[in-house]
């Protein structure tokens, strides 16, 4: 091994021993699930018998764009399992809720989820020994040295799907090429989202690296709760409403200052704040009240009312819902150096779409809707959102407009995930 990797084999079986105690932290905090430990150190394994491909998709995004993969994968052969590991429970329950049923049986699950275990030498070995997987496939940018070399040590075919590495990443990378070679010149199949990520990998050692498309460019529009969907419609009637989808630390602030101003022309706007992460409702509508705003949230049972300025959806899996009914959405992670959300999302949903500045996540599908007319860019600035947000309201012929053209632009590549999942099932052994 390359001594970077060498350090990175040696710290983690240093820091193994206290592992536990911070896997228990998180339990507290919400970041895992206590009677799930075990498999985060590599125990907890049921192989089925027959064939078995792993996934591993780290979280929500990652989850949602592999769910087409995964229904072409059983659909493709009627005898394989495919065992889905993630990293963070939001994409384990997002997983397990947008499974189609005959997948998910409790009685004979086609789908088994666990949770990745930490990159320590002997719990990814246990892993990998426990559950024998046929073949294997990491999405976007799961690199983990010591899982990897332990893949490798045993013969296991591995696959990087839709993969992606930021400028940033690359630079870094690029100060240990030999390591970067050893990682990604171990994987027999490498998928790159953009050409712009095919071109980064090859160049740090993925040689046979091909670039077919973007998983989440491919993915169903999100789904919705039917009923709640009516009921809120109900509810607001021909109320305005604008939404920061996904919004991170720093977003609301401007979010809210921009209500304010577009309040004084529109006093009936509802604003509708969906924090990227859900536990940080509280403190996204204890940032509205401050500030005079009459706020509800929707975790806390809270409902839109006449009233109700700022509604907090702080919950899992509901962007769906609120993108349906959306007059005008900001995609978040993109007024700070995030580096955005994806803005597809909003496009299959018929959603008009302003973009901040920082959208590097998702640069290829964001000039795309740019160049068509379909999202609109905005400043880092309250003023700037208000503006954009005021001439989007006022303007339908405008709105109808964006929202063609950005349907044109989502529904490409509907063809990737079974593309995808043919080229997985060539690096699994033949049956025997």
């Amino acid at each position: 091994m390359r001594l970077p990797a060498t350090m990175w084999r040696l710290a983690a079986n240093l820091a193994a021993p206290l592992l536990p105690w911070h896997l228990s932290r998180r339990v507290g905090r919400g970041k895992e699930i206590g009677a799930r430990l075990h498999e985060r150190r590599g125990l907890g394994t049921t192989r089925p018998p027959g064939r078995l491909l792993w996934l591993h998709a780290a979280s929500v995004g990652e989850a949602r764009s592999v769910l087409p993969v995964i229904e072409a994968l059983a659909a493709a052969d009627s005898a394989l399992h495919l065992l889905i590991t993630t990293g963070t429970v939001t994409g384990a329950e997002t997983l397990m809720r947008h499974l189609p049923p005959d997948l998910a049986r409790p009685d004979a699950p086609r789908v088994i989820h666990r949770f990745l275990p930490l990159d320590v030498p002997r719990w990814v070995g246990r892993f990998l020994d426990g559950w024998r997987p046929d073949a294997g496939a990491l999405v976007e940018s799961e690199l983990w040295p010591n899982l990897l070399e332990a893949a490798r040590q045993r013969g296991l075919p591995m696959a990087l799907v839709n993969a992606r590495i930021s400028p940033r990443s690359f630079a870094r990378w690029r100060r240990f090429p030999a390591t970067a070679r050893d990682i990604l010149g171990g994987f027999r199949l490498v998928l790159a989202r953009t050409e712009e990520d095919r071109s980064r990998l090859q160049a740090l050692g993925a040689v046979a690296a091909l670039s077919w498309g973007d998983l989440k460019a491919a993915a169903p529009p999100l789904p919705v709760d039917q009923a709640a969907l009516d009921r809120l419609r109900r509810l607001l009637g021909d109320r305005p409403v604008f939404l920061a989808a996904s919004t991170h630390p720093g977003e609301e602030a401007l979010v809210l200052e921009a209500h304010a101003r577009l309040a004084l022309a529109r006093p009936d706007l509802l604003t509708v704040l969906v924090p990227r992460h859900p536990e940080r409702g509280a403190s996204v509508a204890d940032l509205a009240a401050r500030q005079g705003l009459a706020v509800a949230r929707r975790s806390d049972g809270g409902a839109p009312g006449a009233q109700v300025a700022v509604y907090v959806a702080d919950t899992l899996g509901e962007l769906g819902l609120f993108y349906r009914l959306a007059s005008v959405a900001l995609v978040g992670g993109s007024l700070v150096p995030h580096g955005g959300q994806n803005p597809l999302e909003a496009a299959r949903l018929g959603c008009p779409i302003l973009l901040g500045p920082h959208t590097a996540n998702f640069t290829e599908p964001v000039a795309r809707l740019l160049q068509a007319g379909g999202a609109l860019r905005v400043r880092a600035d309250a003023g700037a959102l208000a503006e954009q947000v005021a001439a989007v309201l006022s303007d339908h012929g405008r709105t109808r407009a964006m929202v063609a053209e950005a349907a044109l632009v989502a529904e490409g590549q509907a063809g990737l995930p079974g593309q995808v999942a043919a080229a997985l099932l060539e690096l699994m052994p033949p049956a025997r």
